[in-house]
C-alpha cells in the first residue's frame, strides 16, 4: 500500500507511536560464485541410459538460451578442488553405480560444503549407494521401476522455477522410479505422481518425483524425469531442467525448505470462503492464479480467524506494482479496517524502507540486504511465510527470514485476526497463487507482573 492521506494517519502515525527496533534475520544462503557455468557429469558404471547424449545436448542449448556455459565430462577426474570451483553447479545425469573415488568423494563433499549446487537427473538416484552423503544430498535412492507408460503428475510447489511454468497437472511418458524411502520429510516435494494414474507404483500413494532442498551449505535439486531420449526435446521438461539449474545455480530463489502439515485457503479452483471489501477485484485464471485489478480494495478470508499459525503464499508483480498481505485485523467489509487495525506485509518494489517487499508497513523495514538477495525480480514467482505467534510477527522471503516484529499496540492485537490481499489500483497488478496455512500451537498470554509487597 502507498501513502495517502488516510493510510498515512491510521498507519504512520501509529507507528512512530511504537517505533522500529531492528533485530537481526537468519542468515542467508550465499550468492553462488561461478553463476556462470555448470559441469555435466554422466559417468555410468551400471546401467546406461540412451538418452545420455540428448541430455547434454539439451542442457548445453539451455545454458546457450540461459547464459551460461556448460561443460560434459565422464572423467571422474574432474572431480578436484580446483577444478569443482569453476562451477556454479554440477549436474548428475543418469550416473549410475560407484562412479567416484573416495577422494573424489570427498572432494565434492568439500565443494557443496563452500555452497555449491547439485542438480540429479532421472539415474541420478541410482549412483553411490554407499555413499550417505550422496544420499542425503540426492534425497532418495532408486528402488525399481515398472514399464514405460503415461502418468499423471501432480505439481505441488508452483513458484519453483522448475515447476512454475507447469500447470497443476503434468501427463507425460517416462519411466517412472520407485524410491528405497519418501523423502518428504527432509527435502521441499516439488512434484509428485499419481499413483492411480498409472499401474506398478509401490510408494503408497505419497509418491514425490521431483524435491529440492538446502544441504550441507549448498543446493541440491533432483528430478526423476528423463529416461528417454524424446523426453529432452519436450519444451515443458527442458524449462523444467532449466528452472532447475537456475536454482541451482543461484541464479533464482525459492524456497526450499520441507513443508509439511498446511491446508489450502486458496487452491487456484474457488474463491469459496473469501470476500471482496473495498473497491476493484481479482480474476481467477485457467490456470488457478488470482490477480488484483482496480482498488483500493482487499480479497479477505471471511469464513473464519487464525490465532498462531504459519501463511504460506506465492505471489508474482509484473513491474512496480503495489499490494500486500494483511494479517491480524477484525471481521469487515471496509478495507481501512484492516490499515487501522491490522498489519501488512507489503509487496512493492520502490518505496521506502518501511514500506518495501516485507516490510511490516509503516512500522519496519525487512532486512534490505537479505530481501535483496532473497527476492525474484518483477516477472517471477515469489514465496512468503508470514508466521504469527502470540503478539510476534515473522516474514520469510523464498526461504530466507527477513523481517521479525512485535506488536506492543495495546489497540492491535495479532492472537486473533482474519487474512487478506489487496488489490491497490487500477495501475497495479500482483498476482497471487496457493495460499495455504498451518496452525500452530497458540502461546500463552504472559500474566502482568506482581509488584513485590513493602512491610509498614
Amino acid at each position: 500500500m502507498r501513502p495517502t492521506g488516510r493510510t498515512v494517519t491510521a498507519v504512520v502515525g501509529t507507528a512512530l507511536l511504537l517505533g522500529c527496533v531492528s533485530t537481526p534475520a537468519a542468515s542467508t544462503p550465499a550468492p553462488s560464485r561461478h553463476a556462470d557455468r555448470v559441469l555435466v557429469f554422466s559417468k555410468t558404471a551400471a546401467f546406461r541410459h540412451d538418452s545420455i547424449p540428448d541430455g547434454i545436448k539439451a542442457l548445453k542449448e539451455l545454458g546457450t538460451s540461459a547464459g551460461f556455459r556448460v561443460d560434459a565430462t565422464e572423467d571422474a577426474t574432474a572431480f578436484n578442488p580446483a577444478n569443482l570451483r569453476r562451477y556454479a553447479a554440477v549436474v548428475f545425469l543418469s550416473t549410475t553405480g560407484d562412479v567416484l573415488t573416495d577422494r573424489q568423494q570427498r572432494s565434492f563433499e568439500s565443494y557443496i560444503h563452500h555452497g555449491g549446487g547439485y542438480v540429479g537427473i532421472h539415474a541420478a538416484a541410482d549412483t553411490e549407494y554407499d555413499w550417505q552423503f550422496y544420499g542425503g544430498l540426492v534425497g532418495a535412492y532408486f528402488q525399481g521401476h515398472p514399464a514405460i507408460q503415461p502418468a499423471r503428475t501432480v505439481v505441488e510447489d508452483r513458484a519453483h522455477p522448475a515447476t512454475s511454468a507447469l500447470g497443476a497437472d503434468w501427463n507425460r511418458t517416462d519411466e517412472w522410479y520407485n524410491y528405497r524411502s519418501n523423502p518428504r520429510s527432509s527435502v521441499h516435494v516439488l512434484a509428485s505422481l499419481d499413483e492411480s494414474s498409472y499401474t506398478g507404483g509401490t510408494m503408497n500413494g505419497d509418491h514425490p518425483i521431483a524435491w529440492c532442498q538446502n544441504y550441507a551449505g549448498g543446493r541440491s535439486f533432483y528430478t526423476g524425469v528423463g529416461h528417454l531420449p524424446s523426453a529432452y526435446a519436450e519444451p515443458a521438461l527442458r524449462q523444467h531442467l532449466l528452472g532447475g539449474l537456475r536454482w541451482a545455480t543461484g541464479k533464482a530463489q525459492a524456497d526450499c525448505r520441507p513443508e509439511n502439515g498446511y491446508q489450502p485457503l486458496f487452491d487456484g479452483t474457488s474463491q469459496t470462503g473469501w470476500r471482496q471489501a473495498g473497491p476493484g477485484t481479482f480474476t481467477l485464471s485457467d490456470d488457478g492464479t488470482l490477480t488484483s485489478s482496480g482498488g483500493m480494495g482487499m480479497l479477505w478470508y471471511a469464513d473464519r480467524s487464525f490465532g498462531a499459525y504459519s501463511l504460506k503464499l506465492d505471489w508474482k508483480a509484473q513491474g512496480d506494482d503495489n499490494s500486500g498481505v494483511f494479517v491480524g485485523f477484525p471481521p469487515s467489509d471496509d478495507p481501512w479496517s484492516a490499515v487501522s487495525q491490522g498489519y501488512e506485509i507489503q509487496i512493492d518494489a520502490t518505496d521506502a524502507p518501511d514500506r518495501t517487499t516485507g516490510a511490516v508497513y509503516g512500522f519496519k523495514s525487512a532486512d534490505v540486504k537479505k530481501r535483496d538477495r532473497a527476492l525474484n525480480p518483477p516477472g517471477e514467482w515469489n514465496t512468503y511465510e508470514i508466521r504469527v505467534e502470540g503478539e510476534r510477527l515473522r516474514v520469510w522471503l523464498n526461504g530466507v527470514r527477513i523481517n521479525d516484529f512485535t506488536n506492543t499496540d495495546p489497540a492491535r492485537s495479532l492472537r486473533d485476526g482474519h487474512i487478506g490481499i489487496q488489490n491497490h489500483g487500477a495501475d497495479d497488478q500482483v498476482s497471487f497463487r496457493d495460499i495455504r496455512i498451518k496452525e500452530l500451537p497458540v502461546p500463552p498470554v504472559k500474566a502482568p507482573a506482581t509488584p513485590a509487597a513493602t512491610g509498614h
